[in-house]
């Protein structure tokens, strides 16, 4: 079930050894794809190659993405050092320069395995590559507890997606990637010269540039106007966080994560979205610090947020995040190629957002002046500094930011493109199905009609800056994020 056949080529028997296309799980550990690939060369008695890469061409590239990639590079080039495989790391240094590497790599390939990942542009790439390919290309899915085909339809809200968990997740908790994919298998090992001639032409990145990336990012084409942030990428990075949430985060998760100023988020979006970390792994920390197992799983079937797993409120209202919400974003992206369209909203949501198009908007913003944080809103413009300044915006606000972005643009069409562009250009964990469900339900995805019926918002869903300013305690986050400049 998270195996999928890109093209209907067979191996090839004379290949050389079994490449790896590292695309979307950048780990060495918990990854379904890795562990294929290992299967593979222990079947077919080849070494094994991992081809990590990282273009330059696409979308929002900037320093802050690239180098969270390199320092996840850096962890996994440490992490194979003593392996018997080729880990073979590359950064494209110009546009197309690495247009013919793939494909020359895979011609001396038994079998090509890469990520499944449902999102951005990396389903077209891989789809278009297994045209180009004359060997069997597959794509593994490490994404979620829930393999992506074990559900055949989309959901309209949360409360769904929870039925059907509830009611088919239990069997797929028992099949989890191991946390050493190299565990146990035996393949030859593979002779530092097995690709010299392609790495001659495409060299890879050494272990220098990518402990101090900064001077080689410098010289790419990508946007050097968003820089990096003081949060690390990389596998390490992610396993310390993860410790600190469950030591320090998760016993006051409940009661305190819509406190701005109480940090109590896991932190771990950017790690997930990049592959630095498996949710196979998030869940299994989590079990064992919960001493669970799956008897301990309700056989009633409610919908219900609390209650069914079988652990501390506080572990299940992270689950309901991890799991639920974030799978519902895999879901959406892996059936609907109109995940990112204003199309795609709910006939609800359309019907009352068109309905109140011509309202007057007392304010109305520019691209421009939204991303430079120039509202009359100070806690609107805290929030996108944040954003600008650390690639995250804290969740309960990361609502707000983009419910008032609807409020002050001309047409709510507007307000998606602000969204999508904003969050992808600086967000850590942006291009990501979770952020595509955040923009979204800003504008009815995964909700219901609400009343009063207001301006401009019509049924939509209402927040306000002066309401989060009565809730939450906030002027230590004012203080930090005030200012004229977005970056400190």
């Amino acid at each position: 079930m998270r195996i999928s056949d890109i093209n209907q080529a067979e191996v090839n028997p004379e290949g050389k050894y079994v490449l790896y296309w590292m695309i979307a799980n950048r780990r060495t550990e918990w990854n379904f794809s890795l562990q294929r690939a290992a299967w593979w060369a222990e079947r077919l008695k080849r070494p094994l190659v991992i081809f990590e890469a990282l273009r330059v061409g696409y979308e929002w590239a900037s320093d802050r993405l690239h180098t969270f990639v390199l320092q996840g590079m850096r962890d996994n080039l440490a992490a194979m050092s003593d392996a018997p495989l080729i880990y073979y790391p590359y950064v494209e240094p110009e546009k197309d320069a690495a247009k013919g590497l793939l494909t020359s790599l895979a011609s001396d390939a038994c079998v090509v395995v890469t990520d499944d990942f449902p999102c951005f542009f990396l389903p077209r790439m891989v789809k278009a590559v297994g045209k180009k390919l004359n060997i069997k290309l597959e794509a593994i899915d490490s994404n979620g507890l829930l393999p992506l085909r074990a559900a055949d339809r989309d959901f309209p809200r949360a409360h769904s997606l929870r039925r059907f968990l509830q009611k088919e997740l239990p069997p797929h908790l028992e099949i989890v990637p191991q946390a050493n994919p190299l565990s146990g298998k035996s393949f030859p090992a593979a002779d530092p010269k097995l690709i010299a001639g392609v790495q001659k032409k495409w060299p890879a990145i050494d272990a220098d540039t990518l402990d101090d990336p900064a001077d080689f990012i410098a010289k790419l084409p990508i946007d050097h106007d968003v820089p990096p942030v003081e949060r690390e990428g990389g596998p390490l990075a992610a396993k310390t966080q993860l410790k600190w949430f469950l030591k320090h985060g998760l016993p006051r998760y409940g009661e305190d994560r819509n406190d701005v100023e109480k940090e109590c988020a896991s932190q771990l979006s950017a790690y997930l979205h990049f592959g630095h970390l498996s949710v196979h792994e998030v869940f299994a920390a989590l079990t064992k610090q919960e001493k669970w197992d799956l008897s301990q799983i309700s056989p009633k079937v409610t919908g219900s947020r609390q209650g069914w797993w079988g652990m501390s409120d506080n572990a299940e209202s992270f689950l309901d995040e991890i799991v639920t919400w974030r799978e519902l974003g895999y879901n959406m992206c892996h059936l609907r190629d109109d995940y990112d369209k204003y199309s795609s909203l709910p006939d609800w949501a359309k019907e009352t957002l068109e309905e109140h198009k011509e309202d007057e908007r007392e304010f109305i913003y520019t691209m421009n002046q939204f991303e430079h944080a120039q509202t009359h809103d100070e806690l609107w413009n805290a929030a996108q500094r944040q954003l600008v300044r650390e690639g995250r915006i804290h969740n309960y606000l990361r609502m707000l930011w983009g419910k008032k972005i609807l409020h002050w643009t001309n047409t709510p069409q507007y307000a998606a493109q602000v969204m999508i562009h904003l969050n992808n250009k600086y967000a850590l964990d942006g291009r990501n199905p979770n952020s595509y469900s955040g923009i979204f339900w800003c504008l009815g995805r995964y909700d219901r009609a609400w009343g009063p019926e207001r301006e401009i918002f019509g049924k939509i869903r209402y927040m306000t800056s002066d309401s989060a300013m009565r809730k939450l305690s906030l002027k230590g986050y004012l203080r930090e994020y005030s200012g004229d400049r977005l970056f400190t």
